[in-house]
């Protein structure tokens, strides 16, 4: 198995962890962009943090657009399933770990 694990600078983990713990949560998903730009940890914890609210969204817009119960049912699971990892990256974030998160972590939308 492969260690996804990178080595974080620990000065800037110190500067930017409230970052990088923001990134997970939806409505401040953005917000580590705009102050902590410059922060190699916050960027990969604000990347990761986006590809889940995208997955949210997508999810969301399919309940909205197919209704019934298996598409509720299976959109539900997997708005489960990316809740369960916002809480992961919100652990790796607040214990100063720069983790990829299962099934999502190599997607990269920014550098």
């Amino acid at each position: 198995m492969m260690d996804d694990t990178m080595t974080p600078d620990p000065m800037d983990v110190e500067q930017n962890k409230i970052m990088a713990v923001l990134a997970y949560l939806v409505c401040l998903t953005v917000v580590p962009l705009f102050f902590a730009k410059e922060s190699p940890y916050a960027r990969f914890h604000t990347n990761q943090g986006l590809v889940l609210l995208f997955g949210w969204t997508l999810t969301y817009f399919v309940q909205m657009i197919a209704h019934g119960f298996f598409i509720t049912f299976a959109t539900g699971g997997i708005q489960l399933c990316l809740l369960v990892l916002a809480l992961l990256g919100i652990l790796n974030a607040a214990q100063g770990k720069m983790q990829r998160l299962p099934v999502i972590g190599e997607i990269t939308l920014f550098t």
